[in-house]
């Protein structure tokens, strides 16, 4: 149970690792949380730094959740649960990392990357209804909010995992809490589009 303790408490601080943050402030482009939209998110860094600063956040972003989930299968490959609850502490340690008093980005990045590992069908098909709707609307948050509602359900379809789909229910209803502004925006029609 220690091992475990310390497995989880392991994934959170690599989750809350705020890689959005590090690398503008490794260009110089100061706190990214006092510019643009304030998130340390991918997209953030993408409108302020460029293409590959928000590309090499991205990944970095989706790295905290890969590597968590595949040294869980490793260390727990018969215990679904505990590599679910291990997802899940690397998530939450995006959302609410310990570095940044709690308040860290939305999750889009880091759950895509635990996907890739627990469910890659599940990835593909979703990224496929992002890429849609970013093409037709133009809105990154639009596209995250419909790709998170849409994987809880091709994680049932593709997996047929219990503690998998719970935890997908977990991640997808954090990622859309998490995006409230953002709907309230959509709603009024003042959220801005992406331009690639």
């Amino acid at each position: 149970m220690i091992g475990f303790m310390l497995t989880l408490m392991a994934a959170y601080l690599i989750g809350a690792i705020p890689c959005g943050l590090v690398l503008a402030r490794f260009v110089g482009l100061g706190d990214i949380r006092t510019v643009g939209s304030g998130n340390i998110g991918a997209t953030n860094v993408y409108r302020v730094g460029g293409r590959r600063l928000g590309v090499a956040t991205l990944f970095l972003d989706a790295l905290k959740g890969l590597l968590p989930v595949l040294a869980a299968l490793y260390l727990y490959p018969d215990s679904p649960w505990a590599v679910s609850l291990v997802a899940a502490a690397a998530f939450l340690g995006h959302c609410y990392p310990v570095y940044l008093g709690f308040k860290g980005g939305k999750g889009v990045a880091t759950g895509l990357g635990i996907y890739l590992v627990l469910s890659p069908w599940a990835v593909l098909v979703s990224l496929g209804i992002f890429a849609g709707v970013l093409w037709k609307w133009s809105y990154v948050s639009l596209a995250s909010l419909c790709a998170a509602g849409a994987i809880p359900l091709l994680v049932v379809l593709f997996e047929r995992s219990l503690p998998l789909f719970l935890v997908t229910l977990f991640i997808s209803g954090m990622v859309i809490f998490r995006h409230r502004a953002n709907i309230e925006r959509l709603l009024s029609g003042t959220e801005n589009r992406f331009r690639a």
